[in-house]
């Protein structure tokens, strides 16, 4: 046969048959989410090499997608959902037969969802591939998710204390267990909530405009046991989060549904007791989830501290992770004494105890009463939620800092009180697309809120809590209106780019008991955001993200023309204090069941002009800086096991102040966390279970030249208990096991004790921690 001939067959069987590398191959399979359910519509896609336009195809109503009449060789799958990691799996499609490659999807760290389960969130350390599952899981090194899991066997003295499951965060108390924590992050003295905003079961948490503080957070409601996931971010880099997120935010989930039904009693030192009753029975479509909370803690103060708090969750919900409905009560009373800082000087002269008191009359009371609606529908390339809440909140506090420096004869007590209506909502759709042949996921929303202040919004003088004089009594409304839209494009397969924009309106009205403080005023601010993906590599993902941020002002504040003391002209706020922040990192799970990042940040404040609810008036501060470095690692050695090691030092300096005079009271330097779990994993219906965790944060200058500083503080806690069976849980927690003589936070100003010099002492005035104390918890399931 000649040479043309045979050619000439050839070109007939190609033209006919196709090349051998273009012989007929299937892939199929089943997507499923992380409980194992179907997933219907999802957008599946297969590039064959060689092939320019990938081959795409859609799961049907079983979670099952189909290929055929592929060519043969090596390909990548590609799995999108919206509010789930991207899927990125390499396969070869087989010159005959069928390919099954079944997937399993988790939950991103940044999904907006409505309904959670006990497994909704994962750590990438503890699934099977997480290589696979890197693409999307976030938008940056800092931000994460915690685990229902990571939280069942961690010791918790104060409900708010799962914060601290947020790399670097440090909770603590200068007052008494009932009034809104102490909240440190990114070396950020936040105060009572400033900077970090927060939201628990859909309620957001902080207040503008409050009585005692900007943005103030009372998260003493939460019901550790309800928690499913804790979801955090840092850095002014989203385009969904307003207002009081320049720091960081973290949005805490509830169940809607529990395993079982569980009554859990506990008891132990310094007169504490508490019970919780919580239940979800199937009702109609759905289940209704029920909780009632109780507990009551003296603590180890001389005055005791005399907490009684009242908690309760009634949740109705449908549907899954995708498609969901529900509506959600809450109900909180909380009543306290406290034990406020005190002198070292007293203590040093043995006047009073490390756990004594001044003013024995200080205390408070609050309560929150809240309803919320949420609503979510998903479709092959589209999601929407809607958010409603309304809420009735109030609050009472007496305190008395400086003794007897301004009264010699009454002392210095004061209270601050109000009660508010809050109503708004949020509307979000999120849906996939394209620019040219690049796939792009965006976001498109609007989020309202309207605060009425008032009972009224009051600030008095008293004595022994009874009212001597009134300082202001004012009545406060604020609305503000937040439109934000973000575009994440793929540019590559190595490349993602997302771009955000927020822009956010407010109006302020005071009616103020001095004239010249009431008055309106309407303001706006845009905020433009870029952050890009880079990855992966060898199960590694790198990022690069910045933002521009802001936090309002109380309205008090924008208002104030004269001093409320003493009727002289005072400054006003500016209604906005605008930042400015960026961060580059690094996440791997290159090493089999652990995941690491490590994040360089920077956040600079142009002011750090707040009004103070303490004196009535504004504090004026210069502009800061600060940077730092953390470093977090989950290590998942075996199913029983897990570890976590996170690092966090910071550098904080006000800028453009005279030589020496750059430090910012009470920031930190760094934060140690360090911590052991060991818990039997699923399906395991017996076995001992506990937690050791090192909690560690550095000394604090408390003067702007750096003269006095805290020590720092360092305490260890512990778990130890048993799984006796599905129905029998019985666990001892330990805090401060070594009794660590420590300050869970300390100030430096000038007081005065009875007897001592009219121009008062400067001193460092401190709240200790709280001593080794022990608690046993006996669960019960049904």
């Amino acid at each position: 046969m000649s040479i043309v001939v045979r050619i000439a067959c050839v070109c007939v069987f190609v033209c006919f048959h196709g090349s051998p590398a273009l012989a007929q191959g299937i892939v199929t399979g089943t997507v499923a989410d992380e409980t194992g359910g179907v997933l219907p519509g999802v957008n599946v896609h297969l590039q064959p090499d060689g092939v320019v336009t990938p081959l795409e195809s859609v799961t049907d109503g079983t979670g099952r997608y189909r290929f055929e009449d592929l060519p043969i060789g090596p390909a990548e799958l590609v799995v999108r959902l919206i509010n789930f990691s991207t899927v990125r799996r390499s396969v070869v499609i087989p010159a005959s037969g069928t390919l099954t490659e079944d997937v399993r999807m988790f939950v991103a760290a940044s999904a907006d969802i409505v309904v959670t389960a006990p497994r909704t969130f994962r750590n990438l350390a503890e699934i099977e591939n997480p290589a696979e599952n890197l693409v999307g899981v976030a938008g940056a090194g800092s931000e994460g998710a915690i685990t229902a899991a990571q939280l069942a066997v961690r010791p918790v003295n104060r409900a708010t204390e799962i914060l601290e499951t947020v790399p670097g965060m440090i909770i603590s108390q200068h007052s008494g267990e009932g009034k809104a924590n102490q909240y440190y992050l990114r070396g950020f003295n936040l105060d009572h909530g400033f900077d970090f905003a927060q939201t628990v079961a859909g309620i957001p948490v902080n207040m503008p405009t409050h009585a005692h503080a900007q943005g103030y957070a009372d998260s003493n409601f939460l019901i550790p046991e309800l928690v499913s996931g804790v979801q955090f971010r840092k850095g002014p880099y989203y385009a969904e989060n307003g207002d009081f997120s320049s720091a960081g935010s973290a949005n805490i989930n509830y169940f809607n549904v529990l395993d079982h039904p569980i009554a859990s009693v506990s008891g132990g030192s310094f007169g504490y007791g508490r019970f919780l009753g919580a239940a979800s029975p199937a009702v109609g479509g759905g289940h209704l989830l029920a909780a009632f909370e109780w507990e009551r803690d003296d603590g180890p103060w001389v005055s005791p501290n005399g907490k009684d708090k009242l908690n309760g969750v009634v949740r109705y919900s449908e549907g899954d992770s995708r498609n969901g409905m529900s509506v959600t009560f809450l109900g909180f009373e909380n009543h306290w004494h406290s034990t406020d800082q005190i002198p070292q000087r007293a203590v040093g002269a043995g006047l009073v105890d490390r756990f004594g008191f001044i003013e024995e009359s200080d205390g408070g009371e609050t309560y929150r009463y809240a309803g919320v609606f949420d609503w979510q529908r998903s479709g092959q390339e589209h999601a929407t939620r809607v958010t409603a809440f309304t809420q009735r909140y109030g609050v009472r506090l007496f305190h008395n800092f400086t003794y007897f420096l301004n009264d010699p004869v009454n002392g210095d007590q004061f209270e601050q009180f109000e009660n508010r209506w809050t109503a708004g909502g949020k509307l979000t759709h999120r849906f996939l697309g394209h620019l040219g042949e690049r796939h792009t996921e965006n976001a498109l929303g609007v989020d309202l809120r309207y605060d009425s202040v008032g009972g009224p919004l009051g600030l008095y003088l008293t004595r022994e809590t009874e009212r001597l004089s009134t300082v202001r009594a004012d009545e406060a409304d604020q609305v503000s209106i937040g439109l934000f839209g973000k575009s994440e494009v793929e540019w590559s397969r190595t490349v993602r780019m997302t771009y955000g924009l927020r822009g956010d309106v407010y109006h302020w009205n005071v009616a103020a008991s001095s004239a010249p403080n009431s008055g309106r005023q309407t303001s706006a601010i845009a905020s433009p955001k870029v952050s890009a993906a880079f990855g992966p590599w060898a199960g590694t993902e790198l990022y690069a993200n910045y933002g521009l941020g802001f936090h309002s002002n109380s309205a008090l504040g924008i208002t104030l023309r004269v001093d409320p003391f003493t009727g002289e002209p005072a400054a006003a706020s500016p209604p906005f204090a605008r930042s400015q922040g960026a961060e580059f990192g690094v996440r791997t799970v290159a090493v089999r069941g652990l995941q690491s990042t490590v994040t360089l940040w920077y956040l600079d404040f142009d002011s750090e002009l707040i009004y103070v609810g303490d004196s009535g008036s504004t504090e004026d501060g210069p502009a800061s800086r600060r940077v730092g470095v953390e470093i977090t690692n989950y290590i998942y050695p075996n199913p029983w096991v897990n570890l976590d090691l996170d690092l966090s030092f910071s550098r904080a300096r006000f800028i453009d102040v005279p030589a020496g005079d750059a430090f910012v009271p009470g920031a930190l330097n760094r934060v140690v966390s360090v911590g052991v779990e060991v818990n039997p994993p699923a399906g395991v219906r017996a076995g001992p279970f506990g937690s050791l965790r090192l909690r560690h944060f550095g000394p604090r200058p408390l003067l702007e030249d750096d003269s006095v500083r805290s020590k720092a503080t360092s305490i260890v806690n512990g778990e130890l208990g048993c799984q006796f069976s599905d129905q029998v849980r019985v666990s001892v927690e330990g805090f401060n096991l070594f009794d660590a003589e420590v300050s869970d936070i300390d100030y430096f100003f000038t007081s005065r004790l009875r007897g001592e010099p009219a121009e008062g002492v400067d001193d460092i005035h401190f709240h200790a921690a709280i001593p080794r104390s022990a608690r046993a918890v006996l669960q019960v399931s049904f």
